[in-house]
């Protein structure tokens, strides 16, 4: 009988991370030997081509995907539908997703429960993408970019009385959301051009929650623009504004020295989904 050699063997159990962006594609893994323990490997993204095209030219030269990984973690930057769980209903999804996101007919609609939260996120990939990666991977695992910082952003939450409103930056979008009783007070994503445009989302969802510009906190985190202007603009209108760096918010974890790591990514590694 024909030995499997050790590392292939250890490798097709190992589940390889896909992070998916408009813009931006990128790969990683858990490696104890490595720095940081995880191996983080961006994807130049070639303009003019699908994200799908680009993902099958990447198995031809990524250092990752040409090792022998056939279990994958896929997390996918799409518009992500909200739904409290005893609202869920399976057979009305695709229906409610390509209403809310009249932009993305030609996807798949996927769902995924945030039990912590007592909701369903109802998110969407491109076809001709879950396509390429079903074709080389057999144990595959679909979930929203955010999922990971909703998680971990929610327990957080929970430390102290005061209320809190997060803005995380990332792939050149603003997500912003709070919770309350362990649910969703407020979730929505913006484009952005600049940090003017950061401040005006900011503030106007601090306002529509009716938050305290003395007591409640704002939360920034992840690639800010002008970040030094942004959080001095933010701190004439909203007295307790912090940055939350990934050393200190996850307390120094390893995978917070790998370097061009997104934080959504660090929180995966740290505390998984």
């Amino acid at each position: 009988m024909q030995e499997t050699a050790p590392t292939t063997a250890t490798k097709s159990h190992i589940r390889l991370n896909i992070r998916i962006s408009r813009n931006a594609l990128s790969f990683s893994i858990a490696e104890r030997d490595a720095i940081g323990q995880a191996v983080y490997e961006p994807y130049i993204v070639k303009s003019g081509i699908s994200m799908a095209a680009n993902l099958r030219e990447a198995f031809r030269c990524s250092d990752l995907l040409m090792q022998e990984h056939r279990r994958s973690l896929v997390l996918t930057d799409s518009p992500t539908l909200l739904i409290p769980t005893e609202e869920f209903e399976p057979n009305d999804i695709d229906q409610l997703f390509h209403h809310t996101f009249s932009d993305h007919q030609a996807e798949v609609v996927l769902s995924q429960p945030i039990p912590n939260l007592d909701a369903m996120a109802v998110f969407s990939i491109n076809k001709d993408l879950k396509t390429v990666i079903e074709d080389h991977f057999i144990d595959i695992r679909f979930i929203p970019l955010m999922l990971p910082v909703w998680n971990h952003l929610h327990k957080r939450s929970q430390q102290g009385t005061t209320k809190k409103l997060y803005g995380y930056f990332h792939d050149k979008k603003l997500e912003v959301f709070s919770f309350q009783h362990n649910r969703f007070r407020f979730s929505n994503s913006y484009n952005l051009q600049n940090q003017r445009d950061a401040v005006y989302f900011l503030l106007f969802v601090w306002t529509q929650l009716g938050l305290n510009a003395e007591q409640d906190e704002l939360h920034i985190i992840g690639q800010a623009p002008e970040e030094h202007e942004l959080m001095q603009t933010l701190r004439k209108y909203v007295q307790k504004v912090f940055l939350l760096t990934p050393s200190a918010d996850f307390n120094e974890a390893p995978v917070t020295k790998v370097k061009g790591m997104p934080y959504d990514l660090t929180a995966l590694f740290v505390n998984g989904r």
